[in-house]
């Protein structure tokens, strides 16, 4: 084989070789993509397999649980028909305030009054707390000079009432916002004190229908420039006289007033806003003993500044006075309009600590400050509760705030209770709690009115004249515990509309039962006569301190009924309400119950008396022993 062939043989032999390996290399790579491809699937396969949804259940039909309503006991509101009777009785006041036009704020605010037993003839007489024109309008022309207003005091004359105003002593002109009575001296005379706008006013009871002015003497006419509201007496450090507690609500001046230049929708002047002005501190009045009194505000921590602003905070228009805590000692919730409301509870060491936000009460259950008016405090739901009313502009519901006895920690429960939707629209100044219907639960009177005369023009929904509202409490157990009470159960003298302002209740009567006093403002006001007529019996108490250990009218004194398994509690308070001041003496109402196990009186130096068994159907006049 020459060298060519075997070069051409050497040549095919390694093509062929490459050839094989070529073949192989493919054989390989068909194999590893068939492989790749088996994997894929049996990936896919078995990723499908773990996650592939639970198959649908199948639908069948279930058989929806019965809905269930809870059963309310049936309500049956009590027929009690109020008359009014002030015409018949000679009440013939008529409330001046001064209003000529110009829309002045304090012009639609005042109107107060006050129960109390000027004579000590042991029936209830009325106080009227009035304005008068405003001295640029006198000097003007715009206002009559000749009949200057002043205060009226109305005696009971078993039933009937005669104004005794002139020379009195209270027959005085000021520009009057409300009243607090009460015996400062313990002298067995109640003396009474008139908040105003500028100088406050002091007036001591000499007896035989007689009043002196003591304002300078005792140091509580407060600064000229103040604007002072609600007030209450009360013995705040325990030692046996009564001191004194006044709100004051904004800044306010005619030329600011007026500056302002505040407008109703659609034109017209409009009376101003209290966001406008600026707050107000209180006073406190500590009794020296000796006709005297030092103003301890400062010192005793009631003086309660903005504390993003550092200006002074409270708009203050009602005081309700209790000891919430149970400590001994006697502590103040103050009602604000537009901020939060304050609680100023007493540490017993002649201090007071604001307590309003962290009790509960300072805002609504939004947080938010409500133009806040007349306020009223009481145990409620068998004593074993508290319970603070508390009455709020219009569109703002009226508050129920309310706490387990002792505790201080409060819930508004004003929509639960059925209380709140039923006071939305009305604006309401004076409310107070009484048990009108006489069965032991105690029932809540609202008196409403508008600031606005023109308000409807603006508001479609709301009126200058609104009427009142009374509310029959069923029990905490009927669902809605406050029911309000319609025509055909009240009576129409009751809900008739009005401007109300100052509300009060007495027995003017001496029947057993409690009517109601409700103030207007620049109108007259209206005696409301209670006719109740369910038998139910009653048993009243007058209670008189020794006027050394306790004040002579034993006011912060607590009353306790056992009538059964059942145990009633009320407190000798008469600051209540807006302006105003309730009776002194304290009634239970008894239903059907024939005997009272026991009664104890809690005195206001803390010294318990038990009286046993007493007689129903009467008034008891209780004296503390020496």
């Amino acid at each position: 084989m020459n060298k060519k062939n075997l070069e051409r043989n050497t040549s095919e032999s390694q093509d062929e070789s490459e050839h094989l390996d070529d073949a192989a290399i493919g054989h390989a790579f068909r194999i590893s993509l068939v492989a790749i491809a088996v994997l894929i699937v049996v990936g896919g396969i078995a990723v499908y397999l773990f996650s592939r949804p639970e198959p649908a259940p199948e639908v069948r039909e279930t058989k929806l649980a019965p809905v269930k309503i809870r059963e309310v006991s049936p309500v049956e509101i009590p027929k009690v028909i109020f008359t009014d009777v002030t015409d018949e009785v000679g009440i013939d006041f008529v409330h001046n305030n001064g209003a000529t036009g110009d829309k002045l704020l304090p012009e639609t605010m005042g109107g107060g009054c006050a129960v109390l037993d000027f004579d000590n003839d042991g029936d209830q007489d009325i106080l009227f707390v009035n304005s008068k024109n405003w001295d640029w309008d006198l000097e003007g022309g715009k206002a009559d000079q000749d009949t200057p207003s002043t205060m009226a005091l109305y005696r009971n004359d078993g039933g009937r009432f005669t104004n005794v105003t002139a020379g009195s002593g209270l027959d005085v002109s000021a520009y009057g916002m409300g009243a607090a009575v009460g015996d400062y001296d313990n002298d067995g005379n109640v003396d009474v004190f008139i908040t105003a706008l500028g100088n406050n006013r002091l007036f001591r009871n000499r007896g035989e229908g007689k009043f002196e002015e003591v304002t300078e003497a005792a140091g509580v006419g407060g600064d000229d420039d103040r604007w002072s509201t609600g007030a209450g007496w009360f013995d705040y450090d325990n030692d046996g006289d009564l001191d004194l507690f006044v709100a004051n609500y904004v800044q306010w001046t005619r030329q600011y007033d007026q500056a302002q230049n505040f407008q109703l929708v659609g034109g017209g002047r409009a009376y101003g806003r209290p966001q406008n002005f600026e707050g107000s501190f209180p006073y406190l009045y500590r009794n020296e003993g000796d006709g005297k009194f030092t103003d301890v505000s400062a010192d005793a921590g009631v003086q309660v500044r903005n504390p993003a602003t550092g200006v002074q905070l409270a708009k203050s228009l009602g005081v309700a006075i209790c000891d919430l805590d149970e400590n001994g000692t006697l502590d103040l919730i103050v009602s604000n309009d537009t901020v939060q409301n304050l609680l100023f509870r007493n540490t017993g060491d002649g201090k007071f600590q604001e307590f309003g936000v962290l009790s509960g009460i300072a805002f609504d259950s939004g947080g938010n400050a409500r133009g806040a008016m007349g306020i009223d405090v009481t145990p409620l739901r068998k004593g074993k509760a508290m319970a603070v009313a508390i009455g709020n502009f219009s569109n703002e519901m009226a508050a129920l705030y309310v706490s387990k006895r002792g505790r201080m920690q409060f819930f508004d429960e004003a929509i639960s209770t059925g209380l709140g939707p039923s006071t939305r629209l009305e604006l309401t100044f004076g409310i107070f709690y009484f048990d009108y219907d006489l069965d032991g639960r105690l029932d809540l009177f609202c008196a409403n009115g508008h600031l606005e005369e023109d308000i409807n023009r603006v508001q479609p929904s709301q009126h200058y004249e609104q009427p009142p509202q009374l509310f029959w409490n069923a029990g905490s157990t009927q669902g809605t515990e406050f029911v309000k009470v319609d025509a055909a159960h009240c009576g129409e003298d009751l809900l008739r509309p009005m401007v109300g302002r100052g509300a009060a209740y007495l027995d003017f009567d001496d029947d057993g039962d409690l009517d109601v006093l409700v103030t207007a403002t620049g109108r007259k006001p209206r005696l409301l006569r209670n006719d109740l007529d369910l038998k139910h019996h009653y048993v009243r108490f007058r209670l008189e301190g020794d006027g050394v250990k306790s004040n002579r009218d034993a006011i912060g004194a607590w009353v306790e009924l056992t009538v059964g398994d059942e145990v009633f509690r009320k407190q000798v308070m008469p600051t209540r309400s807006y302006l105003s001041q309730v009776e002194l003496p304290v009634t239970f109402g008894l239903a059907d119950a024939e005997t009272i196990d026991n009664v104890t009186i809690q005195w206001p130096d803390g010294e318990k008396q038990d009286l046993g068994t007493v007689d129903i159907d009467q008034t008891h006049v209780v004296r503390q022993t020496k």
